[in-house]
């Protein structure tokens, strides 16, 4: 196919004057861009600044300030295509309708996002509080949009579901900063109960981790058909609830050995947490 020389010059002439003529809005729309791209930058860092200033949740700051760095860059972006003169309407109809199909096959996970906000703005735990939620008890160790990250006593990792999290019983153990421990003891009907009292007060008085406020509390829990079941229940703060759990148990054992008294077999278990 033999091209005629002065078709090629036409086409030349028709390329550049459509370059010129079309410069000034290409230019313009790059110049928005990367202008708007700076701002967008110095505008996340400074509401990233205010927010961390007023103590806001670490989570809930780098969330926002991700949604909002987000939202401007697609508002930059159709200003950038607009100035380039394509019709935006069709594109803001075709992200709507990208939208909602993402939305109705994400449904448990934007649950799990309104869950992950809700934990994040009324904060019934915090990072490092040990909780006890759908039927798992752990540390908090962080809190995702999606899922809460907890860790056992185990040293296992345990991810929860935030929208069954924000929607079920969750149980607090650290917000009060102090706990108590409710323990049972079984002694024989032969002993002297005010003096199985009275050894299990001095030994819950001689723990420095047991608190004097509120008082331990020592009294008759149940008359069974073989013991007297005592219930003991000692306050502690909290980096201290796992061993007075434990000494308490013992140190009275080693004060009933001393003065005689047996402890009876106690059928039903206990788990400290």
């Amino acid at each position: 196919m033999n091209l005629d020389p002065n078709q090629l010059t036409d086409y030349a002439r028709t390329f550049v004057k459509v370059l010129i003529d079309y410069s000034p809005k290409l230019i313009a729309a790059f110049l928005i861009l990367f202008a708007g791209l700076y701002t967008i930058r110095l505008i996340n860092r400074f509401i990233r600044s205010m927010m961390i200033k007023r103590d806001l949740d670490p989570t809930l700051t780098k969330f926002l300030s991700d949604i909002l760095l987000w939202v401007l860059r697609v508002l930059l972006f159709i200003t950038f295509i607009s100035n380039l003169g394509i019709e935006t309407s069709s594109f803001v109809a075709i992200l709507g309708a990208m939208g909602l199909a993402v939305g109705l096959s994400l449904q448990g996970s934007l649950s799990n996002f309104a869950g992950g906000m809700l934990i994040i703005l009324f904060k019934p735990f915090k990072v490092g509080h040990t909780i006890e939620a759908q039927g798992v008890v752990g540390t908090v160790s962080e809190i995702q949009i999606f899922v809460t990250k907890l860790i056992n006593a185990n040293n296992q990792t345990i991810f929860v579901p935030n929208g069954s999290l924000s929607n079920g019983t969750i149980i607090n153990y650290s917000l009060q900063g102090f706990r108590r421990a409710d323990l049972t003891i079984a002694i024989s009907y032969d002993t002297d109960i005010k003096k199985a009292k009275d050894i299990i007060t001095t030994v819950l008085n001689n723990n420095p981790k047991i608190l004097k406020t509120p008082i331990a509390e020592v009294s008759v829990k149940n008359l069974t058909d073989n013991a007297i079941q005592l219930a003991v229940r000692p306050w502690a703060n909290n980096e201290d609830f796992g061993a007075i759990f434990s000494d308490t148990l013992e140190n009275c054992k080693l004060a009933f050995d001393a003065a005689g008294i047996v402890v009876q077999p106690y059928a039903k278990e206990f788990s400290k947490i």
